[in-house]
């Protein structure tokens, strides 16, 4: 870490994500807000579950366009088109003020940012930087990113009670013009690409291919990607089941909200050195198993006391599991076809997540909550099940081809 801390590409990526983290986490938390205050959120609900299925459409070509072109140049132009729209809003706002479907167009536009920034990031960090160091990169990128939502969070929660959305538009602009100018001055020469050769779809089909030809290294990543599909639906269940089932008020998924984001920060800052000792195999397998305990006992106890623990391990095992699963990646995937293979699980994940959010949002609107957790524990049950039995395959491979070659 000492390292590279000293290394002015990693403060520049750093400070990078920062500004754009905190500016952009800032108006994705306030127009929802917004929008909830409309119609109790069925707007934007629809929204969401729309530009969910967009998404899903969406990432094999950004996957895709990740691997062709310049990450470098992919970042700036992310960062420059996030500032001309935001300012474009931010005008109309002062001048104007907004309606439903301004607001809802904000909001669009702002998933599309994520979705395009955060491949790119990932194939830009990896490629970059040496594999010596990406566990303690993935570390710093998790810890720099729970605090950035944190922070963003407090900010939008103080900017909504004494300013107008306006406002929080124009600091979101002047924060991607920022993260802009740092990107810029990374150094960054373009490696190696390998997709001109074929079609269009045979090129966007290649992160399938290189995962057929190794079935248990996808068993292993779609196993260790399952935390982060329980904490997306938790992320619906929670607030209802605080309510539902263990009778709170709003204070107490605040609070929640704030344990489980000091889980995740303690995990950036521990499974770099977890990895160092055990492997981001190993690892993988110690947070996935972490998670599922932590979510097949909110049942078990209804007391808040304990949910707080409990969602503590359940935030260290999803962010340990990312940055191990990151790690794991980096470490195997060659980078000219790092954007397809992980959008290959993005897909995988966003079409069980819609089917998800489907089942789970019929249950609630039953009061049959509580099913939704049992569904949800089954998943996580088989998912450990599965890392556990493709990484032991691994292991086996790995120890057969050593013996082969001696």
């Amino acid at each position: 870490m000492r390292t590279l801390t000293r290394d002015k590409r990693f403060l520049l990526i750093l400070f990078a994500n920062v500004f754009s983290s905190i500016g952009t986490g800032i108006t994705m938390i306030a127009v929802p807000w917004l929008l909830v205050q409309v119609d109790g959120g069925k707007v934007f609900g629809q929204m969401a579950l729309t530009m969910t299925i967009i998404h899903f459409f969406l990432s094999p070509w950004i996957g895709l366009m990740v691997d062709r072109f310049s990450r470098k140049k992919i970042l700036l132009t992310g960062e420059a088109l996030g500032f001309l729209v935001v300012t474009f809003f931010t005008i109309q706002g002062f001048i104007y003020g907004y309606e439903t479907i301004q607001l809802l167009l904000i909001y669009a536009i702002g998933t599309l940012y994520y979705n395009l920034f955060y491949p790119t990031m990932f194939a830009f960090i990896q490629e970059v930087f040496d594999e010596d160091v990406y566990h303690t990169l993935n570390g710093a990128m998790e810890v720099q990113g729970q605090v950035a939502s944190m922070l963003a969070g407090g900010i939008s929660s103080f900017l909504l009670t004494v300013v107008d959305l306006q406002w929080i538009l124009l600091l979101d602009a002047t924060t991607y013009l920022l993260a802009c100018f740092l990107f810029w001055l990374i150094p960054y020469k373009k490696g190696e690409r390998d997709v001109t050769s074929r079609s269009f779809f045979s090129n966007m089909l290649e992160g399938f291919r290189y995962m057929k030809r190794r079935p248990m290294l996808f068993f292993l990543l779609l196993g260790s990607f399952m935390p982060f599909i329980g904490v997306m639906m938790t992320n619906y269940l929670f607030p209802v089941y605080l309510s539902e089932e263990l009778q709170v008020s709003g204070t107490a998924y605040s609070l929640q909200t704030t344990v489980y984001g000091i889980g995740a920060i303690v995990a950036g800052l521990a499974i770099p050195i977890l990895v160092r000792k055990w492997t981001s195999m190993k690892t993988i397998m110690t947070t996935v198993t972490l998670y599922t305990i932590g979510i097949t006992s909110v049942l078990l106890f209804k007391q808040l006391a304990i949910f707080y623990v409990l969602v503590f391990f359940m935030a260290f095992g999803n962010a340990g599991s990312r940055v191990a699963r990151n790690t794991l990646v980096m470490e195997i995937v060659p980078n000219q076809i790092i954007g397809r293979v992980t959008a290959l699980f993005r897909v995988i994940g966003l079409g069980i997540r819609i089917v998800l959010l489907s089942t789970f949002t019929t249950l609630v609107s039953h009061q049959l909550v509580t099913v939704s957790f049992y569904i949800l524990s089954v998943i996580l049950i088989i998912a450990t099940l599965v890392v556990f039995l493709s990484a032991q395959q691994l292991v086996n491979q790995s120890s057969l081809n050593k013996n082969t070659a001696m």
